[in-house]
């Protein structure tokens, strides 16, 4: 994929010391390439309006253009319709506007909703919440001793059941639930799916229509896009038995004195002005993805686990959280014995190799691993073997920096 590296150009820069970029973070935010650049500088520089607004020139092309990246999620996620996308400041607002737009106005007092520790905050605080508010009550799926989904508990899905919400792909452990059992399990009893895909979209596929997912969420920055665009999949008649989390602007029917009517979904959950810009710039960055293929983008970061995997393993003190390589995307957690997290970090930015540390907006999983914080390296479709020897050897100069051998 050395050819993919040179359309991102970020990479073509030589830090002070005259190290490479080693950019092993993409779990948090990928990096973009010139062609999502260039689409927000061309947009701002010859036709920005606001959207959904004016019939002149510039505003009809920009919703021309807002309309085309709706149909490129549309494609993307195997949608089976543009009025079942919404686009959003991203998965963490997608996510809300799930949980409180169709959770309050669904749930009641003895409901359970089903997720896991895997979960990122962001698909974990706002379901907390709506139990809170509704008398609903959270229950967990539990893990395997990698930290795999364990659904084995006939138990665990029945008549109380009425959300079952769960990443696409754990930004810790890298474990991918099994989405067409849960969406089996789920369906059998009545429930409903949310996947929060912000980690699995980049690394492989999803059908919705396909997988029987009611609900998805995603963000632009993670899938090679913009920061602060994302969109909500919902199935149409589930957008429909939702309530708008925003009110404002372009999201209404009719506004009175005494009370307003919402528009039909999707202008209904897109108050106000739109990241125009961000929107449209998602489109091709969802292409790139497209152009390179599913098969090969995995084959390609299976490659760079395995390796990463091979390489640490080698390391003295360093131990690996969660599934084989084989079982899991394109995330390596791990602690080095001796060294806090963070301090790892910082030796290892030394060596131009960037890395999370942290819980990883995942303080219930980090417990139930029985460790404050993990080092995360996470790879994405630019990425190369010399990325992971670079992290080998930094991590043996960590040990040496701090005394470890």
């Amino acid at each position: 994929m050395l050819s993919i590296r040179n359309q991102f150009p970020i990479f073509n820069q030589i830090l002070s010391k005259g190290q490479p970029v080693t950019f092993l973070d993409t779990a948090a935010s990928a990096q973009k390439p010139r062609s999502v650049i260039e689409r927000e500088a061309e947009v701002a520089e010859r036709f920005y309006a606001n959207a959904y607004r004016g019939v002149y020139r510039f505003g009809a092309l920009v919703d021309e253009e807002l309309e085309a990246s709706r149909e490129a999620v549309r494609q993307f996620i195997g949608a089976a319709s543009t009025e079942e996308i919404a686009f959003t400041a991203g998965a963490t607002m997608s996510l809300n506007m799930i949980a409180h737009g169709w959770g309050n106005r669904h749930l009641q007092p003895g409901d359970e909703i089903l997720l896991s520790v895997l979960e990122h905050h962001a698909n974990f605080v706002p379901w907390q919440q709506v139990a809170q508010r509704t008398g609903a009550m959270l229950r967990f799926i539990p893990l395997t001793a990698t930290g795999e989904l364990d659904l084995s508990d006939p138990t665990l899905f029945n008549e109380r059941t009425k959300v079952v919400t769960v990443t696409g792909m754990s930004n810790v452990l890298g474990t991918q639930p099994p989405l067409d059992e849960l969406s089996r399990k789920t369906h059998d009893v009545g429930a409903v799916l949310v996947v929060d895909a912000a980690q699995s979209l980049p690394h492989g596929p999803v059908d919705v229509s396909a997988t029987g997912i009611d609900f998805l969420a995603f963000s632009g920055h993670k899938v090679y896009g913009p920061t602060g665009v994302g969109a909500m999949y919902g199935r149409r008649e589930l957008l429909e038995a939702m309530e708008p989390l925003l009110f404002g602007g372009h999201m209404i029917d009719q506004v009175h004195l005494d009370h307003s009517t919402w528009a039909a979904p999707p202008a209904r959950f897109e108050a106000g002005t739109l990241p125009i810009l961000q929107a449209i710039a998602l489109r091709p960055a969802i292409e790139l993805v497209q152009s390179l293929g599913a098969m090969a983008i995995h084959e390609h970061e299976l490659a760079l686990t395995q390796a990463a995997h091979a390489a640490l393993a080698e390391i003295p003190g360093v131990t690996i959280y969660g599934p084989a390589p084989e079982q899991k995307g394109a995330i390596v957690s791990f602690t080095m014995q001796g060294a806090a997290a963070e301090d790892i970090a910082h030796l290892l930015d030394r060596k131009g190799v960037f890395v999370r540390h942290g819980h990883h907006c995942t303080m219930p999983l980090h417990n139930w691993l029985q460790v404050p914080a993990t080092v995360r390296a996470s790879f994405g479709v630019y990425n190369t073997l010399e990325d992971v020897e670079r992290l080998a050897d930094a991590l043996r100069y960590v040990r040496e920096r701090l005394k470890l051998d």
